[in-house]
């Protein structure tokens, strides 16, 4: 099969499209002949092993153990393992491989087939493209897990998504408002329309304004950028209000995780930082969601599997709108 390997950490550049042995699938395992997949941040810090703690983590110390990345995939069931009685050949699924968890080489999405524990995939939702369904799994999880467990967002409070229009934060508009939440978006001008077209209740194009500055404060806030300074997201924060940190820079990522707990003790405003995890029982939450119509992937571009580079390269600039998909049976022009 074709797949988009790296066999080094780096850039974008080290990798290569190469004919490689389609994987078979263990006894819990499904077999998906891949029709898209999206990229996510976590490829580009597996792709270049950083932030390094990353590496003891199961991704490889000196060298990636997965040849293939990809987290989220959609397609069709090619194969079944022995143990496997919920899916059958034919099936259209959606999920997330867990990539950086498993221990085959070949594992990730960005390739025509893959395997996947049958624990961590669903039948499509009715209505979707495979390049709708491919953009949800580990994005709009991380929304979920970071507004519901991490926030404890109840209905009625206000919550500020940072960084609305991206892929996380695009999901996170919408599962909060569907939490009864009144949601604040900040955005760069661009984007201002996109968030309000999704169901903000109010946009902060950070352009202009400073929404830490503003008199509201906020019950929740999840920040999928980290621009600003702990400090500045205190002041915004209501008296027992919590700051959900889901992406950003490595810097601040290890500031919340080191200070975070410290000031969440002294005082009555919660730091925490969001470690995802992709549950079925999560996948139907938000499969219900995208069913009942609460919720909708924005994509914003496509790519083919070749250009599997481009979409990381996009990604890693930060100014994606909503979800960049691979789509595999695509071919480049």
């Amino acid at each position: 099969m074709k797949a988009v390997v790296y066999h080094r950490y780096g850039s974008p550049d080290v990798l290569r499209v190469e004919e490689v042995p389609t994987p078979i699938p263990k006894g819990d395992e499904v077999l998906v002949r891949v029709h898209a997949a999206s990229a996510n941040a976590g490829d580009w810090h597996a792709l270049r092993g950083d932030p390094f703690f990353l590496r003891f983590m199961g991704f490889g110390l000196l060298k990636p153990r997965n040849a293939i990345l990809g987290s989220d995939v959609s397609g069709r069931v090619e194969a079944v393992g022995r143990k496997v009685t919920e899916f059958r050949a034919g099936d259209e699924v959606f999920g997330a491989t867990s990539i950086g968890r498993k221990l085959s080489q070949y594992g990730g999405a960005f390739a025509e087939y893959a395997c996947v524990a049958a624990g961590q995939l669903l039948t499509k939702p009715a209505g979707l493209s495979f390049e709708e369904a491919a953009a949800v799994p580990s994005a709009a999880m991380a929304a979920l897990q970071g507004l519901r467990d991490k926030g404890q967002l109840l209905p009625g409070q206000r919550v500020l998504v940072n960084g609305a229009s991206g892929g996380v934060g695009t999901f996170a508009v919408q599962i909060a408002r569907s939490f009864g939440a009144e949601v604040t978006g900040v955005c760069s001008t661009r984007n201002v329309e996109l968030v309000r077209s999704i169901g903000a209740h109010r946009v902060v194009d950070y352009m202009r304004e400073d929404f830490t500055r503003h008199e509201g404060r906020y019950d929740v806030i999840l920040d999928t950028a980290a621009y600003r300074s702990m400090i500045d997201h205190r002041r915004a924060l209501s008296s027992e209000g919590t700051y959900v940190l889901v992406g950003g820079s490595t810097g601040r990522f290890l500031q919340t995780a080191m200070f975070g707990p410290w000031i969440s003790v002294v005082g009555s405003k919660r730091f925490v930082v969001l470690e995802s995890r992709e549950t079925k029982d999560d996948l139907a939450l938000v499969k219900g969601l995208l069913e009942s119509g609460k919720l909708a992937p924005v994509l914003d571009r496509e790519y083919p599997l070749s250009e599997t580079a481009e979409a990381l390269r996009h990604l890693e600039e930060g100014h994606a709108r909503g979800k960049a998909v691979i789509n595999v049976t695509r071919v480049a022009r």
